[in-house]
């Protein structure tokens, strides 16, 4: 799966917040990385808010994700070098201003780049990702791989023999590959949902 850096820049207002953290969302849905979103999602919300109550209501900010090998990269950047990133816990409202603390408490790292008139705030957060472009979900999305693999060798073979797809298994060990399969689709960016959906059509219609 190729996970191109991605940005978007927006003013700095409180209202964008909610809308941020279900772009964030979606993004990392489609990169495989539904596991990662609710850190994420986090992260943005505290560093755009840093930016709204440190440096001002309607700053041109801009949001960029990325991959640093296999840590999701967050950045934050904004036109003020000088107004840094505070590490308070004041606001009672989630969204409403406790600075940093909450991200340094969930990301596995995080910083802050000076530039001559623009400042990055940056966090990094762990995948379980082999390589950047890897996709994770651990040993059963491998297995799931195999089968998938294995499933198009032989149905793409002229010689198949249909006697062999048909060979009988165990119950349980069709609900385990149904398992595989699910992290497999959820790895890949997909909705498990929506696939299962469509599954149950082509059943339903004897396809």
């Amino acid at each position: 799966m190729l996970r191109k850096p991605w940005e978007l820049s927006f003013p700095a207002e409180p209202r964008e917040v909610a809308g941020l953290r279900r772009v964030v969302r979606l993004h990392l849905k489609l990169w495989g990385l539904p596991r990662q979103s609710e850190v994420a999602q986090l992260c943005v919300s505290e560093m755009v808010t840093n930016v709204i109550r440190h440096v001002g209501p309607g700053t041109p900010t801009k949001i960029r994700l990325s991959m640093n090998e296999t840590y999701l990269r967050i950045e934050v950047s904004d036109s003020n070098p000088h107004a840094l990133p505070s590490l308070t816990t004041d606001g009672p409202d989630p969204e409403s201003g406790r600075g940093l603390m909450l991200v340094e408490g969930t990301a596995d790292r995080w910083g802050v780049l000076l530039g001559t008139d623009h400042k990055v705030t940056w966090c990094e957060i762990a995948t379980d990702l082999v390589a950047p472009d890897g996709h994770g979900g651990g040993a059963r999305v491998e297995r799931a791989e195999s089968m998938i693999s294995l499933y198009g060798a032989v149905a793409s073979s002229p010689a198949a023999n249909a006697s062999r797809l048909a060979t009988a298994v165990g119950k349980e060990a069709a609900v385990d590959l149904i398992v595989d399969l699910l992290h497999w689709i959820e790895a890949h960016g997909y909705d498990a949902d929506d696939v299962l959906d469509a599954a149950q059509m082509r059943y339903d219609a004897g396809l």
